[in-house]
């Protein structure tokens, strides 16, 4: 399982602008084509983000699979 830090990494190699600052998350925002955007929160913190909460951040937020994943962080 990642850690909320490669989350963040991948979110910056990936072209996410960061949009809110000071606070205790980081605030993720990519925009898509159709001119929508993705947004993520990250947490700051340097655990491990585990089972079910890795899954549904990959599926919902990011919108990218497992292996895009590895390939960008």
């Amino acid at each position: 399982m990642p850690s909320w830090r490669e989350i963040e990494r991948f979110c910056r190699r990936d072209g996410w602008q960061e949009y809110k600052t000071k606070t205790h998350h980081y605030y993720f925002r990519k925009q898509l084509e159709n001119g929508n955007f993705k947004r993520v929160k990250v947490s700051r913190g340097t655990g491990e983000v585990r089972g079910h909460l890795w899954k549904e951040i990959l599926k919902k937020p990011l919108q990218v699979t497992e292996e895009e994943f590895n390939r960008i962080k």
